[in-house]
């Protein structure tokens, strides 16, 4: 069975995250609105979940049924902060070509060959029991925490 080819395999998930880094600074440069009572509250947070702005009709502000607003503005950020949840889910998605590949994974797949994400005491590990992770797999690893 033909070993694959090392370099190349690590060029693809490089170049793979690469594109992913692009795609999620778009995603985060996007702005999602909703609103919520017919209009009167409209809420547009940005693709990285940040409130950018809050508008309130003054017709909706009734001092009589506080709630009534509070329920409005609550209703139309959490439909906004969904928005932008389902476009990182679809960029995740694309960036994984469907197929449900990370090239985090893939790196950490390459363990035995030189300590590219091998795990303490592993092959390619570092003496005395250190990770052997190179500084992606690192990174990778502290973000799915």
């Amino acid at each position: 069975m033909p070993q694959p080819n090392m370099q190349q395999l690590l060029k693809q998930a490089q170049e793979m995250m690469a594109q992913q880094q692009q795609a999620m600074e778009e995603l985060h440069a996007q702005r999602f609105d909703a609103s919520a009572g017919g209009g009167v509250v409209k809420v547009v947070v940005t693709g990285d979940s940040q409130l950018e702005s809050l508008t309130i009709d003054p017709d909706a502000v009734d001092p009589e049924d506080v709630e009534m607003l509070q329920d409005l503005v609550l209703a139309a950020t959490n439909e906004a902060l969904r928005q932008a949840k389902d476009a990182e889910a679809k960029l995740a998605e694309g960036a994984a070509g469907g197929a449900g590949f990370d090239p985090m994974e893939m790196l950490g797949g390459l363990g035995g060959l030189g300590g590219l994400g091998a795990g303490p005491g592993g092959p390619g590990g570092m003496p005395g029991g250190a990770p052997g992770m190179n500084r992606a797999a690192r990174r990778a690893q502290k973000k799915k925490r």
